[in-house]
């Protein structure tokens, strides 16, 4: 899934480095830190004050945010580090770590709310009617949270970055949280208490499909999931328009954070020296690592129009 458009290319597509990449996912952050911690100081105690489930539950929600964002800083300050011996590629991979860790946040998250509301639907008895402040604050959240996404997903989508654009639409799931806990209050309101603990079990399940989501993803990218067919189209394209780069053929890839490894087999003139191959193939790499979010691009020369040996199963002597 392209949350956001990385197909696009050309020379004049900005890459930003691991540094900007840091300090962009730090910023929004530590934005994000000081609006959930209001928020969910608000909300837990003005839910318990109002009688509010729904309230509480959002409240808690809210409090997971902090440690999400927590792991997002931590995850962002080691993925720019350079490369050493023991991590010869580099560190962008706690970026894929980190959303591993936010999706199983979400998941256990999601399942706490829906054991707590279906308690509470099963004994519909003990659901109390809730104060109208409870209104006011879920409004109040729900209008701070919706900012707070629009302003994470900007941010993530500037410097494109998977793990910013999971903790965006985590807080976007608070947005919807917020809705879904307003409505509920409000049927609580009007004579309807069961509505309140049904609005709780709704969160649950939409942050339990999120974390599910993410945390898939992020297991599929630590799998040395290929990119999308897009952007390896648009790689194969650059590659193809290489000066000297007569076919190209198996060409792989996988995800490294929001990077991407590449090897690729180019095909050139036969006739041509070991040295001539060699520049066609540095030049090939070159444009794309320019203008494409890739790391590194491994290449191999083949002859034009000659067999492919390298795979095959009985080699010549």
């Amino acid at each position: 899934m392209m949350i956001f458009d990385d197909s696009k290319t050309g020379d004049e597509d900005h890459l930003y480095s691991a540094e900007d990449r840091s300090k962009a996912a730090s910023q929004s952050t530590w934005c994000s830190v000081v609006v959930n911690l209001t928020l969910s100081i608000i909300q837990i105690v003005l839910g318990i004050f109002s009688k509010s489930q729904g309230l509480v539950a959002d409240g808690i929600h809210s409090l997971s945010d902090l440690v999400a964002d927590f792991i997002v800083l931590f995850a962002s300050h080691h993925s720019k580090k350079d490369a050493d011996v023991d991590h010869q590629f580099g560190h962008q991979r706690f970026e894929n770590a980190a959303s591993l860790i936010l999706g199983l946040i979400l998941l256990l998250v999601g399942v706490g709310m829906l054991i707590t509301a279906f308690n509470k639907i099963q004994n519909p008895e003990s659901i109390q009617k809730v104060h109208i402040i409870a209104l006011w604050v879920a409004g109040s959240a729900l209008i701070a949270k919706e900012l707070l996404f629009r302003y994470m997903l900007s941010v993530a989508k500037r410097v494109k970055s998977s793990m910013l654009v999971a903790n965006a639409w985590h807080a976007r799931s608070d947005a919807l949280s917020s809705l879904v806990v307003g409505v509920g209050i409000i049927g609580n309101l009007l004579g309807y208490p069961i509505l309140d603990p049904i609005a709780a079990a709704l969160v649950g399940l939409m942050i339990v499909k999120m974390g599910w989501q993410f945390g898939w993803e992020a297991l599929n990218d630590l799998m040395d999931k290929a990119a999308d067919v897009e952007e390896v189209e648009a790689i194969t394209k650059t590659l193809l328009e290489t000066e000297g780069v007569i076919g190209i053929h198996d060409v792989r890839t996988r995800k490294m954070g929001d990077m991407i490894l590449v090897d690729a087999h180019l095909e050139v003139d036969a006739t041509l020296t070991v040295e001539q191959g060699h520049h066609i193939a540095v030049e090939a790499r070159k444009r794309v690592l320019l203008r494409h979010r890739v790391l590194n691009l491994m290449t191999h020369v083949d002859p034009y129009q000659r067999p492919d040996l390298d795979h095959s199963q009985n080699p010549p002597a």
